[in-house]
């Protein structure tokens, strides 16, 4: 199910406003600052930030990481669930 999910992650680029904006309110909800999230997934704050900023999205992998680290459902992200 997961897969289906990535798949429709990478073909429909035209909701990637919402990826950014769900993304953004998970992370401020998390709890987490930018640099414990940071710590956590190994990457920089910097990166963090603009994953928060919306300025780019993850890679598949480092989505799925902040996934996890954040328990939050990708299809919810992902603009696939409400």
């Amino acid at each position: 199910m997961i897969i289906n999910h990535i798949i429709e992650y990478n073909n429909n680029m035209a909701d990637t406003n919402l990826i950014k904006v769900r993304l953004k309110e998970a992370i401020k909800q998390s709890g987490l600052s930018q640099t414990q999230l940071s710590k956590l997934l190994s990457l920089s704050p910097s990166c963090i930030a603009h994953y928060v900023k919306g300025d780019i999205l993850p890679s598949i992998e480092t989505f799925t990481d902040l996934c996890k680290v954040l328990d939050i459902d990708p299809a919810y992200i992902l603009g696939l669930e409400n």
